[in-house]
């Protein structure tokens, strides 16, 4: 993906991740990206209490990936990263 492209991407995804912050920060959480694949896949990081909440999927899917999803349309699925994972990029 061409880096002019990518950092666009990235800061569209960033504004819409920040229409869900305070929504996140209310109940102790935050999120934090991680980079957008070249199939437009968006990783993310759930933080604080979004990582171990019961309710972080629903969060994901219903909120942080639909507001994703309309704000850039090219975007095709928001993955959340685990914590496990995050530690061997």
């Amino acid at each position: 993906m061409d880096f002019l492209v990518k950092s666009d991407l990235l800061a569209r995804v960033e504004i819409a991740l920040d229409t869900m912050r305070d929504f996140l920060r209310a109940d102790g959480g935050n999120v934090e990206l991680i980079d957008i694949e070249d199939d437009m896949t968006v990783k993310i990081r759930l933080l604080g209490q979004c990582s171990s909440c019961s309710m972080s999927i629903m969060t994901m899917k219903a909120g942080i990936e639909d507001a994703v999803r309309r704000a850039v349309p090219e975007v095709h699925a928001v993955v959340a990263i685990k914590e496990e994972d995050f530690k061997l990029i």
